[in-house]
This record gives structure tokens, C-alpha cells and sequence, in this order.
């Protein structure tokens, strides 16, 4: 069963009304980068390639074709016995835009990222909602305590 909107909030910072929707809350774009260096994933671990943030040209993401890492403005406290998705608004697919994330496991806390795939130039707005995130109840053996716990939550 999935989680009202109000209830996904809860667990949300910072949120205002406006990203509160019946069944989840919108994420919004807090900074863009693209990949410069491979990366790597082994049975023994991984790596994540370099990056380069894209700058904003007053508060504005110029976006080329391509792909792109974006991460959320917002700090995600996923709560135990419920598991995490995240879609696309479909403004994004309206622009020729799709965004792809993992699960979010039962624990996990952070400012997450998300694979943003651009097929036709766009321009997005920082704080732009871009994504929403839904709360599903979930049976877990244990909570998340990976390489990604705490991701971005100092970078404010």
C-alpha cells in the first residue's frame, strides 16, 4: 500500500505545500552534473567516475542532449517497514526528458541522486520539481547502511 502524500512529507526536509501531492511529494533540481570519467562496478566494490557540476546561468540549468546526475534538493529519511520510488514528473517526459532512480531502501537518509536523461535541449530551474517520491509499506530483513547513507546532507 502506498503512503498519502501528507504522511511521505513527514519524512521529507524541507518541503513546502506545493510539493505535497496525494500520493508523494516532488523533489526538486538542487544541483546537475555530468559524468567526465569512467566508473566502475566489480563483484569486490565499485567506483563513481569523476564528475563536473553544471553551473546555473541565473538560477538555470542549460541542458544539451545527453545524461546528466541530478540531485534532489531535499533530505530523504526513508522510515522502517516502507521502501522508496521515485518517477518522473511528467513534465520531464512531456520535454523529451526521463529521469531513472534506484530503490530506497527501508533506513537510508540523504540527499539522493537521480539519472536524468535529456533528449531535446531543456532548460530546468533550480528548485524546479522535477521527480516524485512515493512511500510504499514494505517487510525488510534489517535497514539500509551502505556506501550512499548520509549522501549530501553536508553539502548545505
Amino acid at each position: 500500500m502506498f503512503r498519502a502524500g501528507e504522511t511521505v512529507g513527514a519524512h521529507i526536509t524541507p518541503t513546502t505545500d506545493a510539493q505535497l501531492q496525494p500520493n508523494g511529494v516532488d523533489l526538486t533540481a538542487a544541483a546537475v552534473y555530468e559524468q567526465t570519467e569512467p566508473g566502475r562496478i566489480g563483484t569486490d566494490g565499485k567506483t563513481i567516475g569523476e564528475r563536473r557540476e553544471i553551473e546555473a546561468d541565473d538560477g538555470v540549468f542549460h541542458l544539451e542532449p545527453g545524461a546528466y546526475i541530478v540531485q534532489y534538493g531535499e533530505t530523504v529519511a526513508i522510515p522502517e517497514e516502507h521502501i522508496g520510488f521515485i518517477y518522473p514528473r511528467s513534465s520531464l517526459m512531456r520535454n523529451s526528458c526521463m529521469l531513472h532512480t534506484a530503490v530506497w531502501d527501508a533506513g537510508y537518509e540523504g540527499k539522493g541522486e537521480g539519472l536524468l536523461e535529456v533528449h531535446h535541449e531543456i532548460e530546468i530551474e533550480q528548485g524546479a520539481r522535477i521527480a516524485q517520491i512515493v512511500l510504499a509499506e514494505a517487510d525488510h530483513d534489517g535497514t539500509y547502511d551502505g556506501d550512499y547513507q548520509g549522501e549530501h546532507i553536508d553539502t548545505e
